[in-house]
């Protein structure tokens, strides 16, 4: 049978800036939404918040990337957005809304090194993170 199904769940972050893990709850909701085989779409619903597939074996690799990211965009007041978090919404736009990985046998096919992290750039927050599978059970 085709179809899609969601799950959602919360990410609390606790600085500013920060790269989270996520894969586990990722997997957890593929395995509830019960599709063996399609594509799965990882999703915020912030504009100052994303989702990226990315190295989870090596912590480095995440803070270089945000480290690079605060460098290329620096919290600033002098953007025409004055709340204060404009550097937030163009570090999101940079790196997106939404993932999207591969689902075999009812796991996630991510490559030997990857995880899928949340980013939270005006935090610290309460998020939320939709997974959807688009896929056949069978």
């Amino acid at each position: 049978m085709i179809g899609q199904q969601m799950d959602s769940f919360a990410v609390a972050t606790r600085s500013r800036n920060e790269f989270k893990d996520i894969t586990d709850q990722v997997q957890a909701a593929v395995g509830k939404i019960g599709k063996k085989s399609g594509i799965c779409f990882i999703y915020t619903p912030h504009t100052t918040a994303a989702v990226t597939v990315n190295e989870s074996y090596d912590p480095d690799v995440a803070k270089d990337i945000n480290d690079t990211l605060s460098r290329l965009v620096p919290y600033s007041r002098s953007y025409a957005h004055t709340e204060g978090n404009a550097d937030a919404h163009i570090k999101a736009s940079l790196v997106g809304c939404c993932a999207q990985v591969p689902v075999t046998n009812g796991r996630l096919a991510l490559g030997r090194w990857q995880g899928v992290f949340f980013c939270e750039f005006d935090g610290p927050r309460q998020r939320k993170v939709e997974v959807r599978v688009l896929g056949s059970s069978a």
